[in-house]
């Protein structure tokens, strides 16, 4: 540590460029780091989503989500738990993971056994979805998509159509289907008085659409020198078309669907509704992915909305509802209001108490560097500005001018004995170091028990732990080797040895 400060009095300039460079890297680190108002908690946790309309929860427990479950703990490993829920017509099971399990493998042996299961559920079942989900993934902001013209099925397809994917472009953005108004599609309602009059029935209905309703590739045709491609087409292209699809043949004559069913293309039945101010709108909720920041994402929103405008109809509303950004940046804004008090207040305590301000300079000049250097370290280890480590680095600003303080205030001590300035330097960077050592890796110790934690209260305390430990570690070794390099020249005549 000796060698240290001789080589800080010798070629002070070495560590004039590494403040600067500090300040520097420091400044950049802050601008390219991700800002969220917590720290991203990564638990693997997979929900498994079937949906089979109209069966009722008992009946979805007992074939749908019973028979999963037991499959899905015979074939994947480093479940830590599992919680099902089972509603009318659709089944929801959230596999949580153990930690240090491959998530990649993990979740395809879950699509695997997912897969496999079907044949032993209901018949016609459709394969479920499979989604990852992150305590970080919460929604950022909600866009509003309202009109005085278009009817809530038009809103609903404009949103799904059009505006959605304008808006899955925005790096880390993650979008479900949009809420309120109704999805568009071509209902047919049958006359019941008509299907009996032709002996017909909704089966009947159901089982010509699906033989007529069909593209088929047929092959191709060569036809002198031109090799056509023929296809079955029974889709029609216009929805009038609809009701020229036969359903039945009565001797020489065809009954079509338009004889005993009208055909509109319409939303489905409602199921729920938006409303705002008693007008019903529809309604984008944007989430962020785990590794994104709130206030990126936010920030991509707002620049998409004018080219959402551009495409849509004359007369339609699009607007931000609901803006998580500002939570986070009152946040932030609250925390480092903090942090600068705490320090501003520090350096007053520090001026009373050495009478000099000179020596408050030099103790001040510490706390930025090292809170840099901290952010420089929570970057590398791949962590966020967030409330928990701005929150640890505002605890810290106390208790980094510690090591700045005393070193100063011990040169000052031999400065008295009438010493020369870089002998009283030296002499006291000699005398403290182990003492201050100690006491550094002791206060840092303390918050060592925070990296045994688990879950959601381990990835919200590492954080903090790391930004206060990086941080005294920074202002140990700045007071070893900045501050020693400022006291030489700043405190050179400040004390003047008598004859």
């Amino acid at each position: 540590m000796n060698a240290i400060v001789l080589i800080a009095l010798r070629r002070p300039y070495t560590f004039v460029v590494m403040s600067i460079l500090i300040v520097l890297l420091g400044g950049l680190t802050v601008l390219h780091m991700p800002t969220d108002v917590f720290p991203n908690i990564t638990i693997p946790v997979t929900s498994v989503v079937w949906i089979y309309s109209g069966l009722l929860p008992q009946q979805v427990e007992g074939r749908i989500t019973y028979l999963f479950e037991r499959f899905l703990t015979s074939t994947v490993e480093g479940i830590k738990y599992i919680h099902s829920h089972s509603y009318f017509g659709s089944s929801i099971t959230n596999i949580s993971l153990q930690d240090g399990v491959d998530v990649g493998r993990a979740e395809a042996d879950i699509v695997g056994i997912a897969q496999n299961v079907v044949k032993a559920l209901p018949p016609d079942i459709s394969p479920p979805m499979v989604m990852r989900l992150a305590p970080s993934s919460i929604p950022v902001a909600m866009l509003e998509i309202s009109s005085e013209h278009l009817t809530p099925a038009e809103l609903y397809n404009l949103a799904y159509m059009r505006i959605r994917p304008l808006l899955v472009t925005v790096p880390g953005i993650v979008l479900p289907h949009p809420y309120g108004g109704q999805d568009m599609q071509v209902m047919v309602n049958l006359d019941q008085q008509k299907l009996l009059a032709r002996h017909l029935t909704p089966a009947d209905i159901h089982e010509s659409l699906m033989k007529q309703y069909l593209v088929l590739p047929a092959g191709d045709i060569k036809i002198k020198s031109t090799d056509w491609i023929v296809q079955t087409n029974a889709s029609p292209m216009q929805i009038d078309h609809f009701g020229d699809i036969p359903v039945k043949r009565e001797g020489n004559a065809f009954v079509y669907l338009r004889d005993v069913a009208t055909v509109k293309l319409m939303g489905r039945v409602q199921q729920n509704a938006v409303l705002v101010k008693g007008k019903q709108t529809v309604i984008i909720v944007a989430m962020k992915s785990t590794e994104a920041s709130t206030l990126d994402v936010v920030d991509g929103i707002k620049r998409m909305i004018p080219r959402a405008q551009q495409i849509s109809p004359e007369g339609v509303r699009i607007r931000l509802l609901d803006d998580a950004s500002t939570f986070v940046k009152d946040s932030i804004s609250d925390v480092l209001h903090e942090m600068a008090t705490a320090g501003a207040l520090v350096g007053v305590i520090v001026l009373l108490l050495l009478g000099s301000w000179r020596a408050t300079v030099i103790v001040w000049t510490s706390i930025p560097l090292s809170i840099l250097t901290a952010i420089m370290g929570l970057h590398m280890l791949g962590e966020t500005i967030n409330v928990m480590t701005l929150g640890g680095l505002a605890l810290a600003v106390g208790i980094l001018v510690d090591d700045a303080t005393v070193m100063i205030e011990n040169i000052d001590r031999h400065l008295d004995m009438d010493k020369p300035l870089e002998q009283a330097i030296i002499d006291a960077a000699n005398q403290i170091v182990v003492p201050t050592l100690v006491a550094t890796l002791c206060i840092a110790i303390v918050w060592f028990p925070l990296f045994k934690l688990g879950g959601v209260a381990g990835y919200l305390f590492k954080p903090m732990a790391e930004a206060i430990i990086i941080a005294m570690l920074a202002s140990f070794i700045l007071s070893r080797t900045l501050v020693p390099t400022m006291a030489k020249y700043m405190m050179k005549g400040h004390h003047v040895p008598t004859a």
